[in-house]
């Protein structure tokens, strides 16, 4: 069995989830965690952050049932409405840190997220994988060349067709899968212990 996170760097609620996502994780040594990217703001919601006018209350949400951070940074980066949040590029980012080092993608992801969220750092920009890499020690060069090639292309396409094919309408969700099985143990928010109690009661093969 392993666990998929399905999730969208730009996604309000997946960041609220990093904490219950890492302790997760952490409690389960024994199951790998594939990392996709769901693709919530791509073609004609691809618009200024000021058409979703929801933005603000949704975070203020978040950051009171996860206590997940919201930084300084974020909110001046948003403040204006003129940002785009394009998944199609944090998807190709994704790729390009999970591509640098796959074992630690629940970890980069997370990093990731928090480059938005806290230090209000566009997920468009080469720069930005650039802090990610260095900071997790990582050949930030080699992650930067991946960022821009075509290769993660090809991959951020993949993973949107996977969210898809799993059948994941919202983000995050996390999915355990067993051969053909497949069963959602978390969507949009929960904690570790009820993550952990829906795992055990999972038949095993």
């Amino acid at each position: 069995m392993k666990l998929v996170y399905v999730f969208d760097a730009y996604c309000g609620w997946s960041h609220g989830f990093s904490g219950t996502l890492s302790e997760v994780a952490s409690h389960h040594p024994e199951l790998p965690v594939e990392v996709v990217s769901g693709g919530l703001f791509t073609g004609s919601r691809r618009v200024p952050v000021r058409e979703f006018g929801h933005v603000q209350g949704a975070n203020a949400k978040i950051a009171e049932l996860t206590g997940a951070e919201f930084g300084e940074a974020y909110e001046r980066l948003i403040a204006d409405g003129s940002f785009v949040m394009d998944s199609e590029a944090a998807a190709r980012g994704v790729a390009a840190l999970r591509q640098a080092a796959p074992a630690r993608a629940v970890e980069l992801a997370i990093a990731l997220q928090r480059a938005f969220y806290v230090d209000g750092l566009s997920l468009s920009e080469a720069a930005t994988y650039r802090n990610v890499a260095e900071e997790a020690g990582l050949d930030a060069d080699a992650v930067v060349t991946a960022f821009e090639g075509s290769e993660v292309r090809v991959a951020a396409g993949a993973d949107f067709h996977r969210s898809a094919s799993l059948g994941v309408t919202g983000f995050p969700t996390l999915l355990a899968v067993d051969g053909d099985s497949v069963t959602a143990v978390a969507h949009g928010h929960g904690t570790a212990d009820e993550i952990d109690q829906r795992l055990a009661a999972l038949p095993t093969h």
